[in-house]
């Protein structure tokens, strides 16, 4: 007994194998990925689902595959067309040129921080690393939360300047 799944799409088969030929780009793809749609459809149990609207569920599993199968091919024509696999990977950790110039910017902006006043340095700690809001800060540190903005831009203003001269250099 054929299901009504399966009736459908023999019956708009030659619509859908148009409508796969304009996703795909070739009718050989379109037989291809309307094969697998068939089988597909043939290994859904219908009576577990019950499917409104046939036809659209049917071309939905065929643009699907489609676009499956497009991506399938683009990497592998990316695999053929690249050569050696580990040619064409890029490390993606930074060189030692990078690491250096970070780590020179990391102690920078430590010899920054240590230079701040301490209220304006614990601000800024609070803030940025404990990500605490204007309020818990200015409770802390027992202040106004204009204060606390206040300290923010005197340590943000500190640190970017030191920074700026170290580029400098």
């Amino acid at each position: 007994m054929v299901s009504r799944l399966i009736a459908s799409f023999q019956e708009h088969y030659e619509q859908l194998l148009r409508f796969l030929t304009r996703r795909t780009g070739d009718v050989d793809r379109a037989a291809d990925v309307a094969q697998e749609t068939y089988f597909k459809l043939a290994a859904i149990e219908v009576e577990d689902q019950p499917i409104e609207n046939r036809q659209a569920y049917i071309y939905r599993v065929a643009g699907n595959l489609a676009i499956d199968m497009m991506r399938r091919e683009g990497r592998e024509t990316k695999w053929i067309a690249g050569g050696e696999p580990d040619e064409t990977v890029t490390d993606p950790s930074p060189s030692p040129e990078r690491i250096a110039i970070s780590r020179d910017r990391l102690r920078c902006f430590d010899e920054a921080l240590n230079t701040l006043p301490p209220k304006a340095r614990l601000a800024l700690l609070m803030f940025r690393v404990d990500g605490l809001s204007h309020a818990e800060i200015a409770e802390r540190l027992n202040v106004s939360k204009s204060m606390v903005a206040k300290y923010l831009a005197q340590a943000l203003r500190h640190c970017r300047d030191r920074l700026w001269e170290l580029d400098q250099k």
